[in-house]
């Protein structure tokens, strides 16, 4: 398993967390996502994590991807 911490922008509530957590849970290869609306961290948790495919899915959610911690 791999773990990947990546930055979100514009997470500002419970609903924004449920959304990109559900965004990402969508990639083949992710096991577990877990979003903190308050300091903008997403870690995912996967067998085979793509980076653009997380950007893509968090920018299709309407947000903005900072990139990889």
């Amino acid at each position: 398993m791999t773990e990947k911490i990546f930055l979100v922008e514009g997470m500002t509530c419970k609903h924004c967390k449920v959304r990109v957590e559900n965004s990402i849970k969508g990639i083949p290869g992710v096991e577990e996502v877990e979003a903190d609306n308050f300091t903008g961290q997403v870690c995912v948790t996967g067998s085979k994590i793509n980076d653009e495919m997380v950007k893509s899915a968090v920018e299709k959610a309407g947000y903005h991807f900072k990139g990889s911690n």
